[in-house]
């Protein structure tokens, strides 16, 4: 077999997979529920952030907290602080893409 086969986690409770790190690009799968987020951080490379379900509260860098709808693709820049959070009845469900894959 040639292709690798990658499983994404498909419930409610929140998640974060590290589904391929490898040395071009970094692929995760986030599962955040209402009134729950991530810890305020700095990206560490291009980050691709694509809401696959739920509505996505973000703030980045200093701007006011903004709001994204599922089928909605963020592009932000490397070093740029954000603040992820899931402020909404439905289950928010992201897929991030590091590129290129962040130096450790």
């Amino acid at each position: 077999m040639i292709e690798q086969i990658f499983s994404l986690y498909r419930g409610n409770d929140k998640a974060i997979e590290k589904i391929l790190f490898d040395e071009n690009l970094h692929y995760l799968h986030i599962v955040i529920n209402k009134d729950d987020g991530l810890p305020e951080h700095y990206s560490n490379s291009n980050v691709y952030m694509t809401v696959i379900r739920g509505v996505l509260s973000i703030g980045l860098g200093d701007q006011d907290i903004q709001k994204y709808e599922a089928g909605t693709m963020l592009k932000i820049p490397n070093q740029t602080k954000m603040n992820i959070n899931n402020f909404h009845d439905e289950t928010l469900e992201l897929i991030i893409v590091k590129a290129p894959a962040p130096a450790v």
